[in-house]
């Protein structure tokens, strides 16, 4: 037996169950490592195995699927151990084993299962194996993440029993808590589960759900100098093996085998259903790929192989076979051939590296006249797939280029595709002739990469003795000079669920080329096709396009293997995609300050006023006054009651937004997040014109804002829209004032505002909260007019080749801002006095104090009880309490008796209820006692009922003994856990690294290695002096700093040597990325409810529910004594926003952007271009799924020679410093209408200690729609609705309704499940791609059913005359001009017209017929402009169809 085949058949395997691998796409594959280390307990002491020598343990790991009761892979062993009982210790058995795997079955039901077994010898020598119990081990979470299992200090616990009884159907899910389990006491194993990335190098080698230990060999890996071998996997090198000239012999004779094959086919039950049609062989395919005795290293690959008969006559056919119908025997071409090469790169030296084919045939159902198969087969025809043969070559390490002939194999034995085969030929075959032979040959030649030579016409070289040769007329060998053909297509699929080819492939006969090229050869065999002529084929023949796998592939192979010195080399990064240009640090809306005629306009609608503590009005400040920001003078302010009031008062137009007529919303609401408060979605607004004396131009009014009721009429009362945050210390965390003084004096609020009716962006907004501090004050009030601005991106524009090379050659366009109007808002912040007495709060350490000791007051034990988590506050003292009323594990078996008295309690399973239940039974107790006293007929009864009572009393007395001794060992323990244990509170920001130092004692008089372990990752440990140094600068912390302080293990868990006596400082860093809350949202407004009497205050809101997070830090000495315990709470803050994109971009697609960095300089005025003048940038972002990252513009020296080679006179790549800098974003867009938020930090040191800009992004998933079309020309197109589970009254809303109309233009009924077009018409002013949204609405709801992304790509019409004029600026009455017309057509037509310019030029008439040769004048009414300058307005002339008939342009100068 070879080595591929010792290993193949050692590791075969149970797949999982069948409906895990019929369910969803494959996922992506986890690594774990499991360390086994020791099981220890009484239970290992079994009583059969007293009598029995040899006695050694040993641990089993199998796959188990708790859902299908299914065992599957194969049971993993470990080496068998002796057992070990030391004095005063319970027995143990140590492994020390570790074991890896790998597996994409992310299911909660999937475990693992841990068996230990104890193996020993009769006396009369027969080995004996006795199952000592099981554990279960969870890979994954209920939400699909893997399992961190950590079991340092308990255990995992083990049940009674074999593994088997997990197949009981009463063994459901959750299968821990199921009653039929029991748990053996004391008796558990130590054990850590935990991922294992590095793992993922050498999935290709290891298949999954295959456990192996470290020590175990995977061939194709290199093996470790010492230690584990997948600890940090390396991999052998890989080299390029070729096979050529592959032929396939079936005995004895292909046409004779197949017609067997067909006979057997028909008359098998499963085919009952062909009623007499005809069975064809469609293809024959063979599948070739390199296999290290585990599993297939790459997908196999799928060619196609005819017979040399076929090929010889310029064809490929089928073989059909009908009952009754003879097949005459022919002595040619009896081979199934392969012209192409076939490129194995895979392939390593090692013994176990073997190449596997298997033969696959594909049959079909022809219907036909006369039993043939159809010219174009239906796509209903069935197909079926036999896999007829298969072989493995394990060619020797050293292997040189040869022949190879190898034996077919098939039946029922095991193969590495894992499929049923085709019996091999049995004695009782009909045919005399099969009787007589083999299973089939199958030779080729193979070589290596170092021995390619060009391949040239000729003869095959000779076979070796006793190889059958190849056929009596091998096919020729295409011409050198013959256009390289297409590479073999590779099945993208597992090699166990067959090719990556649809029904519809299998269902259509390969095409056959009949014309030959003049340079083909005169043998007849398939012409080597050009790249364009094979593209044009299986444009034609798409289905059918497998025969091209058959395509010779000899020169294609060739420019694949370069050498590594022709090696392409990277340009310098210049983004293909236009990079956009962010703004400045702390950007705010433009700002300016009201007119004193809109400030009384505003007073005399009736808003609000605002009244302080005293009922006073409140004080108003100038926003553009400074604000000068004293920390401590807010933080001794009695009124420590903070009332924040956002006052949405009105929306004013802007007067140069050209669209604002058509686009101006009826209804408006808002989005934004005010501190660590949810997230708020007002409701709708409606806009009511507050000037009514139409002074001012319409275009720039001011527009009310107005509560709307529910049933859609105006709410009367005060106007404006008002929200109130009570920030008090009863909402605040202790010492979290502080932090909320500094948001205020720091963030900038984002405010977002959408279209009420459309949910269409109308614009964001920004503004500093600054205002809102009171400085001592009892109230603030501060009125800002922010500017409402939307970013209009364009679709990304390619950049010609010469452009890329260029320096600055990609410029920032592609992006504008459009201020779409100014909101009008009120800020106040209103002090008050704390109505209940603050408690004592525990302020923050100030920022110098970084140092966290066990003597500062936060550790020790402050007394309670052993059976209470919480310690009494006062002391050492503990007050005195029932056991049973403060343990409700031991009321429940106190209360076991009266629940089996009680039937009506059986079913009750709260603990907490327990001990309720117990005292009721015993006051009814006493109450029956009270009323029997007086019955003298009823004293036996009593005197009985108290002797039961005693009785009774004295057993619940035993029970607590007993309980008290159980858990007196565990509590102990966790009192002194509690003793050495220091508490410390962390309050953190995305992003920002904070860090402190934490001295550690050594309190024994030896020495001692600690290790440093902490449950999560966000907390680390500094172990590089240069960080260290870096933070203790920024902290100014003036303890001491060594070098190489701290020694990393194989798994990078610090350790630190610590001298006796002796106290260090441990720097800890904590900083996160990740943000819970920045998920996937969906768009639409809320209605909130409002009560009688309180309609300008908003329903009390709620914190947004940032939980702390609890991380411990435990201190561990050599033997695993616990020296010192940290806990640290992390109280997680707001962060500062700088800067928020808002992205729209098609769903189920990627989104790539470049966002240009705004110009950081380190010394103020210096020069571009100055050395260190542009500190280097990092990023990070809070989505790890996000790929996001940082590179500078390189320029481009056309002259010299770079230092670093040795070429000249050609443009070479340098770092010019000074340069723009982007940050690169690609980013998976998901269904639409989804809306995706996330955070950038950039930072400008390396360490990435504070982030200087914090970036948000919305990116909107919309559906995509590209529209070729012509400006000025009306462009048709409909779109399907689909109905959802309700009627809906919905309305299409658009962005730019002057440029995309739609039809139904009103609102319509969307019946349930329905199917309902949407006619759009689209008709651009301008040239160029853009982008135009589109919404479905639900009217009543007001909310998103739809939503489309339009891509506009407009060019410009042939402009047949042009014509120019010159008019005054400035107000006026305009100008009238006339143009005339001539219908070239000799028949009367009617025309209509068009403008891109609206607002500039109108037309007499929009449209005129005029008869054939005749001519039209045409008035023209040119609109005054504001300002002087050009204009180039586009006249269209239009037929009745809406298409362009002539372009006129008309430039019009105002002077």
């Amino acid at each position: 037996m070879g080595e591929w085949q010792r290993i193949f058949v050692q590791n075969l395997t149970v797949p999982p169950h069948n409906q895990r691998r019929r369910h969803s796409p494959p996922r992506e594959s986890t690594a774990f490592q499991f360390i086994l280390k020791s099981v220890e307990g009484d239970a290992l002491k079994l009583r059969a195995l007293d009598e029995m020598s040899d006695v050694e343990f040993q641990l089993r790991l199998s796959f188990f699927d708790v859902t299908y009761h299914h065992f599957f892979g194969k049971t993993w062993r470990s080496a068998t151990k002796p057992l070990k009982a030391g004095l005063g210790h319970p027995p143990a058995v140590v492994f020390h084993e570790t074991v890896y795997f790998h597996t994409s079955l992310d299911y909660p039901s999937i475990v693992l299962v841990v068996e230990v077994v104890a193996t020993a010898r009769r006396r009369d020598g027969t080995p004996q194996e006795m199952s000592c119990g099981f554990g279960i081990v969870h890979l994954f979470n209920s939400r699909s993440e893997p399992t961190n299992l950590n079991l340092k200090d308990k255990g995992l616990s083990l049940y009674h029993g074999t593994p088997r009884a997990l197949l009981h159907p009463l063994l459901q899910e959750p299968i821990e808590m199921n009653k039929n389990l029991m748990v053996i006491d004391s008796c558990h194993l130590q054990c850590s589960l935990q991922p294992h990335p590095p793992l993922e190098a050498v999935y290709h080698l290891l298949p999954e759900n295959t456990l192996v230990s470290s020590l175990q060999r995977i061939p194709g890996m290199l093996a470790a100098h010492e230690g584990d071998l997948f600890q940090k996997p390396r991999l052998m090198k890989t080299v390029t093996w070729y096979l050529e000239k592959l032929s396939i012999h079936l005995y004895p004779s292909l046409e004779r085998f197949e017609e067997e094959l067909l006979d057997l086919l028909m008359s098998d039950q499963g085919n009952s259903m062909l009623d007499g049609n005809t069975l064809a062989v469609q293809e024959r395919r063979l599948h070739i790929g390199v296999h290290n005795g585990f599993c297939f290293v790459q997908p196999p690959q799928v060619v196609v192989v005819v017979p040399e008969a076929e090929v010889a006559r310029g064809r490929t056919g089928s073989l059909q076979r009908k009952q009754g119908a003879g097949v005459r025997p022919s002595s040619e071409g009896q081979a199934l051939v392969l012209r192409s090469r076939i490129h194995l790169t895979e392939m390593v030296h090692h013994p176990a590296f073997g190449v596997v084919l298997l033969l696959e045939y594909v049959f079909s159902v022809a219907s036909g006249p006369d039993g043939k198969t159809p010219s174009v087969t239906s796509l209903t025809t069935p197909a079926y797939m036999h896999s007829i043969r298969w072989a493995v070559w394990n060619p020797s390490p050293d292997a040189a280029s040869s022949n190879v002939v190898l034996p077919l194999q098939g039946g029922v034995q095991h193969n590495p595709s894992h499929v049923l085969v085709y019996k091999t030929p049995p004695a009782t075959m009909s045919s005399e002739e099969v009787k007589q032979v083999e299973s089939g040959t199958v030779q080729f030649h193979f070589s290596t990469g170092s021995e390619e030579q060009p391949a040239v016409a000729g003869k095959p070289s000779s076979s070796t003795k006793g190889e059958a040769p190849l056929s009596k007329n091998p096919p020729p060998t295409p011409s050198p000079r013959s256009p390289p053909s297409p590479q073999v297509l590779v099945s993208t699929q597992d090699y166990s669920r067959g090719p990556g080819l649809s029904i519809s492939q299998l269902s259509v006969p390969p095409v056959s080329c009949s014309s030959k090229t003049p340079s083909q050869p005169s043998g007849g065999a398939l012409p080597s096709q050009s790249s364009e002529a094979l593209r044009q084929l299986q444009e034609d023949n798409p289905r059918g396009a497998i025969t091209h796998l058959e395509s010779n592939l000899s020169y294609s192979s060739l420019a694949q293997e370069s050498p590594t010195a022709d090696q392409l080399q990277e340009l310098p990064f210049t983004p293909v995609h236009v990079p956009i240009m962010a703004l400045g640090p702390h950007s705010e809306s433009p700002s300016t300050g009201l007119t004193r005629a809109a400030l009384a306009r505003l007073r005399a609608s009736g808003f609000p006023q605002l009244l302080d503590c005293n009922k006073e009005p409140v004080q108003i400040v100038d926003p553009v006054d400074p604000v000068n920001f004293i920390p401590q003078r807010e933080e001794a302010d009695l009124l420590q009651n903070n009332e924040i009031i956002l006052q949405f008062l009105a929306f004013t137009r802007a007067a140069e937004d050209r669209t604002a007529l058509e686009t101006w919303p009826k209804t408006i609401y808002f989005t934004f997040q005010f501190y660590r408060f949810p997230p708020v979605t007002t409701p709708r607004l409606q806009l009511v014109n507050a000037d009514t004396s139409k002074a001012a131009p319409f275009i720039s009014s001011s527009h009310i804002l107005m509560q709307i009721k529910e049933d859609g009429t105006l709410n009367l009362g005060s106007p404006g829209f008002q929200l109130k945050y009570m920030v008090d210390p009863g909402f605040l965390k202790p010492g979290e004032q502080r932090w909320f003084i500094r948001y205020l004096a720091e963030h900038t609020l984002q405010i977002d505002a959408w279209d009420g009716d459309s949910l269409l962006l109308v614009g964001s907004a920004a503004v500093k909260l600054k205002h809102l501090l009171r400085q001592g004050r009892t109230a603030v009030q501060v009125h800002r007019e922010l500017e409402v601005i939307t970013m209009e991106y364009k679709q990304d524009t390619a950049v010609m080749s010469g452009e890329i090379l260029k320096h600055g050659g990609v410029k920032p366009i592609g992006v504008h801002a459009v201020v779409r109007g100014r909101l009008h808002l009120s800020l106040a912040n209103i002090g008050h006095l704390c109505e209940q007495r603050q408690r004592k709060s525990i302020s923050l350490p100030p920022s110098c104090s970084r140092i966290i000791s066990s003597h500062d007051g936060n550790s020790g034990f402050h007394g309670g009880s052993l059976l209470s988590s919480n310690a009494y506050s006062a002391g050492n003292v503990c007050q005195a309490q029932k056991l049973a009323d403060v343990d409700s594990e031991l009321a429940a078996m106190l209360f076991s008796r009266l629940r089996e008295v009680s039937a009506t309690f059986q079913h009750s399973s709260r603990e907490a209820s327990v001990t309720r239940r117990r005292k009721l039974e015993r006051m009814l107790s006493v109450r029956r006692r009270e009323s029997q006293e007086g019955d003298a007929a009823k004293k036996a009864s009593l005197i009985t009922g108290r002797h039961e009572d005693r009785i009774q009393h004295a057993r619940d007395l035993q029970i607590i003994e007993a309980y008290r001794e159980r858990i007196k060992a565990e509590s102990i323990a966790s009192m002194l856990s509690q003793a050495i244990t220091t508490r410390h509170t962390l309050y953190a920001t995305f992003g920002t690294a904070e860090f402190f130092e934490f001295a550690l004692k050594n309190p024994y008089n030896v020495q001692h290695t600690v290790t440093i372990e902490t449950d999560n990752p966000e907390l680390s440990v500094i172990v590089d002096a240069r960080e260290w140094r870096h933070f203790k600068r920024l902290t100014q912390t003036t303890t001491p700093l060594e070098e190489d302080m701290f020694h990393l293990q194989d798994d990078l868990t610090p350790q630190v040597y610590l001298r006796p006596k002796e106290t260090v400082h441990i720097p800890f860093k904590y900083q996160a990325f990740s943000l819970e809350h920045a998920a996937t949202m969906q768009q639409g407004p809320t209605e909130l409810m409002f009560s009688k009497g309180k309609e300008d205050s908003a329903a009390p809101w709620k914190s947004c529910g940032m939980q702390t997070k609890h991380i411990r830090v435990s201190f561990t000495a050599s033997g695993g004594k616990l020296l010192a315990i940290l806990s640290v709470n992390v109280e997680s803050q707001p962060h500062v926003v700088d800067q928020t994109f808002r992205f729209y971009h098609p769903e189920l697609t990627f989104l790539k952007k470049s966002i240009r960095l705004p110009p950081w300089h380190t010394l103020p005025g210096a020069p571009v271009g100055m050395p260190g003048g542009e500190p280097e940038m990092f990023v990070r972002c809070s989505d790890p799924n996000i790929i996001c990252e940082t590179k500078k513009m390189e320029l481009i020296q056309h002259y010299g020679v770079r230092s670093d080679t040795s070429q000249s006179g050609l443009g070479l790549p340098t770092q010019g410093p000074g340069e723009p800098q982007d940050v690169f974003l690609k980013v998976a867009g998901g269904p639409s209408p989804q809306i995706k938020r996330f955070f950038l930090s950039i930072y400008t040191d390396p360490w990435l200690a504070a982030p200087t800009q914090i970036w948000q992004f919305y990116l909107h998933s919309l559906q995509r729609v590209d529209v070729s079309c012509i400006t000025g020309q009306l462009t048709r197109l409909s779109l399907v609705l689909r109905g959802t589970q309700a009627i809906r009254k919905v309305k299409a809303y658009t962005s730019h309704p002057h440029e995309l109309t739609v039809d139904p233009e009103g609102i319509f009924i969307l019946p349930a499940n329905g199917v309902q077009d949407l006619h759009l018409g689209v008709r651009p002013q301008s040239a160029g791609s853009r982008f135009v949204y589109l919404n479905l609405v639900d009217v009543e709801y007001h909310q998103l059913v739809s939503s489309w992304l339009v891509c506009l790509s407009c060019r410009q019409p042939l402009v047949s005359k042009a014509f120019e004029i010159v008019l005054p600026p400035g107000g006026g009455k305009g100008s009238n001009k006339r143009i005339t017309y001539a219908n070239p057509y000799p028949s009367r037509r009617v025309y209509f017209l068009h403008t891109n310019r609206p607002d500039l030029l109108q037309f007499k008439e929009d449209s005129f017929e005029i008869g054939g040769g005749e001519t039209y004048t045409i008035g023209l009414r040119f609109a005054p402009s504001q300002s002087a300058g050009e204009e180039e307005i586009l006249i269209y002339i239009n037929d009745h169809e809406d298409k362009n008939e002539e372009t006129f342009c008309v430039k019009v100068t105002y002077q």
